[in-house]
Formats: structure tokens, C-alpha cells, sequence
């Protein structure tokens, strides 16, 4: 299978939500998201949920990931297979994740350009272990170097079983591109690859 990777832009914004709307969660993943709640603040969420009113919950947080995908604000990639987006990845400056997030989570590091994160992996079942998360992995490490980083980090949850639905990514699949552990906080590890 040949897997294409392109950078999430606002033209792109139809193949990342047919993606998540017909393909993502096909296998009654509990996860039914957007992607978008890792780079709201609790105060961003509040504003959202009231310039949302009317709106169910799946309609609320997809025009909230719309307007953060017009505003570059939601960043990462998609993989294409057959021109068809078969997969994504949350990354982003750490700089770019409130330093009061929504959810109680280590993504943010106040100085730019010094580190990319990786937050989330979603992959359509019938394409899972097929190399398609690794792809997304190395478009990231290659993208970020590129840009002038100095490391990027990865922060799947701390736990030696695999679990079904792993969307910040398994242990293994950071050490395979050669990210080391750096430290533990808030029950994720921190896994992280210097450039």
C-alpha cells in the first residue's frame, strides 16, 4: 500500500472530516471527536459552548475543529491512500496548546520553535498496523527538523499492554523512530527524539 502524507490545511478540511465522519471510527471506537478539545483552553471551551447554543454535541465540535482548521490553529497531518484520507496526526508547536488546557494534559511548553508535539493518532481500522501511524511519525520528526526544531515529543499513555484504542500512540511505535523516554507526568510518558 502506498500511503501519501500532507500537512492538514483549510482546503484539506473536506478529506480530514470525511475521514473522521466515515472512517475513523468504524470499529465502535468510544473516542468520537475531532481532534479540536487538545488546543482549547478551559476559557476558549466556555466561549465555544456558548456561541454554540443550539448545536448537539458532534455538531459543536465540529464547527469548533472548522474554525480552528480556517485559523491554523488545529494543526497535523493526513494520510491518503488511493487519495483517500485513511489517517491523522495531532502535531503542533508546543508553544500552540494552552497552558491551561481544556483537559489536564502536558502538552504545552512556552518557547516556540524548540519543540514540536505529537498528541493523537487516528487510524481507519482496516488500516491499522500497516505502517500508517509510523508514516504520519516520520513526516513529523522529517517536517520538524526541516523547520528549525530541536526535538519532538510524544506522549503515549504509560502502560506496557497495548489497549484497542490507543490514540496518542503506543510506547513502541515512538522507540521505533528512535524517541527515548525522558520522564512520566500525568500518567503519560513523555518520549522524546532530539534533531
Amino acid at each position: 500500500m502506498s500511503i501519501t502524507i500532507k500537512p492538514l490545511t483549510p482546503e484539506l478540511a473536506g478529506d480530514y472530516f470525511g475521514f473522521f465522519e466515515n472512517r475513523a471510527f468504524t470499529d465502535d471506537s468510544p473516542y468520537r471527536c475531532y481532534c479540536q478539545m487538545y488546543q482549547m483552553s478551559k476559557e476558549q471551551s466556555k466561549a465555544a459552548d456558548e456561541s454554540l447554543i443550539g448545536l448537539d454535541a458532534r455538531e459543536a465540535s465540529r464547527e469548533v475543529a472548522a474554525r480552528q482548521i480556517r485559523a491554523g490553529i488545529l494543526r497535523g497531518y493526513l494520510a491518503y491512500a488511493e487519495g483517500i484520507s485513511i489517517g491523522w496526526c495531532n502535531a503542533n508547536d508546543r508553544a500552540n496548546y494552552p497552558a491551561e488546557p481544556l483537559y489536564d494534559v502536558p502538552f504545552h511548553m512556552p518557547a516556540e520553535k524548540r519543540e514540536k508535539a505529537v498528541v493523537c493518532f487516528e487510524i481507519a481500522p482496516e488500516h491499522r498496523g500497516k505502517g500508517v501511524a509510523t508514516a504520519l511519525l516520520q513526516q513529523v520528526i522529517t517536517d520538524a527538523k526541516a523547520e528549525g526544531y530541536v526535538s519532538v515529543a510524544g506522549f503515549p499513555v504509560a502502560r506496557k499492554e497495548r489497549f484497542e484504542w490507543d490514540h496518542h500512540g503506543p510506547v513502541r511505535l515512538y522507540e521505533k523512530a528512535g524517541f527515548v523516554k525522558a520522564g512520566e507526568q500525568g500518567g503519560f510518558a513523555v518520549m522524546r527524539k532530539e534533531l
